[in-house]
């Protein structure tokens, strides 16, 4: 069923943007309307940009990065995003911090649920989640493409860890921020926590 939320919290995304002014909220909804992963996208671009592992980026980064996921957004809407986070006006943003800003609320209740499948799935526990992993978690053997050998079993898991990584680079690892994520736009389209937390049960056999 993820698909089709994507598809009706992207088309409410677009809805949305329509009614606010709110620069943050423009920009966050601007982000959903590509889908669950499209927050998550938007860090992996700021990631890629952060030459330094400062974490950090100041506003011509920032601008960058926002073109580089082709969010079309003007200087002066930039500016007024880049204000919001840059809470003591050194001109440098915390892109952790913008992250889980940009990131639909969610309760503790659904966060809950969330850590649970990361954890059920990080057999190794070291915080990211590998083919390796998922071996004894997900089974490949059901998949169409498994059973008519299109596919090897690896090739299986490494397309279920494409879900969660980023659109524009897959490195074939799923850390808890990108899983949190990928969850937090899903979420999004999911009123309320009871069944939330059992699309999850179901999907996780938590």
């Amino acid at each position: 069923g993820t698909a089709r939320h994507d598809r009706e919290m992207a088309i409410q995304a677009k809805r949305d943007l329509a009614k606010t002014t709110d620069p943050v909220e423009r920009l966050r909804l601007r982000c959903l309307a590509r889908g669950s992963a499209g927050i998550k996208g938007l860090g992996r671009v700021f990631r890629i940009m952060d030459d330094d592992n400062s974490r950090t980026l100041d506003f011509k980064e920032f601008v960058k990065g926002l073109n580089d996921y082709a969010m079309m957004i003007d200087k002066e809407e930039a500016q007024d995003i880049f204000r919001v986070f840059d809470k003591d006006g050194n001109g440098i943003i915390d892109f952790d911090e913008f992250l889980v800003t940009l990131r639909p609320p969610m309760s503790n209740a659904r966060k809950e649920i969330i850590m649970q499948a990361f954890r059920k799935l990080d057999k190794s526990g070291d915080g990211v989640v590998t083919i390796e992993d998922l071996r004894g978690v997900y089974n490949a053997k059901h998949h169409p493409k498994y059973q008519n050998g299109d596919w090897t079993e690896d090739q299986v898991f490494r397309a279920f860890l494409d879900n969660f990584d980023s659109p524009y680079d897959k490195d074939g690892k799923v850390t808890t921020e990108e899983f949190m994520n990928y969850y937090a736009g899903v979420s999004a389209s999911i009123d309320t926590d009871v069944y939330f937390i059992i699309m999850m049960k179901n999907a996780w056999k938590l």
